[in-house]
């Protein structure tokens, strides 16, 4: 059995994901190359010590150019903070070490496209982390799309709706700063929604949309750890730099049409993820909330009993499931990251780039900057005119 060995920078919220599923991968998917948990790298010596004892690292640095120059690490996994992925990533592919790099891959289109083409010269293995493309329900869906159980597509909707910031005293974190977050619902959520389009109908070629920052400032935070922080009501105010939400709507290459909101303006959703395929024979219907089901609905159905039906998507013919448990038995959230590390074991093994990695990660970030181009020309954008 092969074995690769793990550098992790980052030890926050994806941190503890991807540790969790490094750690369970094994136990369920014995006949696929075992990652090893070397070191992880944080910036606070005394919360990363923690971390690796917590989460079961070996060891650990507070300086990722020891981690990614260490003879012992075949694979770097960078889930920091996004505006640190490119110059984290192409020390790494220079240095020959594989690349596990959280969305959104770089804060622009050219510095994912720099990376892709660094990583391409090295030679090296890369993955992108858009995690829900590996639940069973979502998977399901592709396989219906693929065996042309849908017809032809016409319509993909897709929203991801989120409250966690709607209280306007809550503490300006770094997913509220442009220059590290990049942008904000807009690239953190609706990435997600990009790359599940790409994955599920395929290329975007036009773009239209809209967005808005409803609270302009926020308080400066005294702590932050995921998407919680502290701080108080009388701390000093920074300004808002990202989107609280946006819309907009695309043309695809195969003639369907498509809407995306992504938002963190939505009371009562905490983690709406969410998408509708229609097409000529079909239509189905995913919401991450209750993401071990899909609502599938064939016309080809008699009259009498025609409707959407739920699809528990827990079974051994579903994708992945015959590692888990006994069918009705769901899984959760960190199970789409051990899947995910599954593909990256299993390609690595392999000798082949898993799936999805730097090219869709690029594909995503066009679309991305097409729809911020958008907004600010106020017109129709071409996606390949980036």
């Amino acid at each position: 059995m092969k074995s690769y060995r793990v550098g992790m920078v980052g030890y926050k919220f994806m941190g503890k994901a991807h540790s969790h599923a490094y750690r369970d991968l094994p136990m369920f998917f014995p006949q696929v190359a075992v990652p090893q948990m070397k070191l992880i790298c944080g910036r606070n010596e005394s919360d990363v010590s923690s971390a690796a004892s917590q989460f079961g690292w070996e060891g650990y640095v507070t300086d990722w150019r020891k981690l990614v120059s260490h003879p012992e690490i075949d694979i770097v996994d960078i889930n920091a903070p996004s505006d640190s992925h490119k110059e984290i990533a192409i020390a790494a592919a220079k240095a020959g070490k594989h690349l596990f790099c959280e969305k959104p891959l770089a804060l622009t289109l050219a510095d994912s496209r720099e990376m892709l083409a660094v990583a391409e010269e090295a030679g090296v293995k890369h993955m992108v982390g858009f995690n829900y493309r590996f639940a069973p329900a979502v998977q399901l869906a592709k396989k219906l799309l693929d065996e042309g159980r849908l017809g032809q597509i016409y319509h993909f909707r897709a929203w991801f709706l989120q409250d966690w910031i709607v209280d306007p005293s809550f503490p300006l974190v770094w997913r509220l700063q442009k220059e590290i977050a990049g942008s904000g619902s807009h690239g953190d959520l609706g990435a997600h929604l990009i790359d599940l389009a790409h994955y599920l109908i395929g290329d975007m070629q036009e773009v239209i949309g809209m967005s808005e920052t409803f609270v302009k400032e926020r308080p400066l935070p005294s702590s932050m750890t995921g998407l919680s922080a502290k701080g108080s009501a009388d701390a000093p105010l920074g300004a808002v730099t990202v989107d609280d939400a946006t819309l907009f709507m695309t043309r695809f290459a195969c003639g369907a049409l498509g809407s995306f909101e992504a938002t963190r303006f939505a009371p009562g959703h905490r983690c709406t993820n969410s998408f509708e395929i229609n097409g000529s024979k079909g239509s189905v219907k995913f919401d991450f909330e209750r993401m071990n089901e899909l609502q599938v609905y064939f016309t080809s159905d008699d009259e009498d009993v025609q409707g959407f039906r739920r699809v528990l998507a827990t079974d051994p013919s579903h994708a992945y499931m015959d590692a888990w448990w006994p069918p009705g038995h769901t899984i959760g959230y960190e199970h789409t990251f051990i899947h995910e590390v599954v593909e990256l074991m299993r390609a690595l093994a392999e000798d082949r780039q898993p799936m999805p990695n730097f090219v869709d990660g690029v594909k995503c970030q066009q679309v991305l900057e097409a729809v911020e181009q958008s907004i600010a020309e106020r017109r129709w954008v071409n996606v390949n005119e980036l």
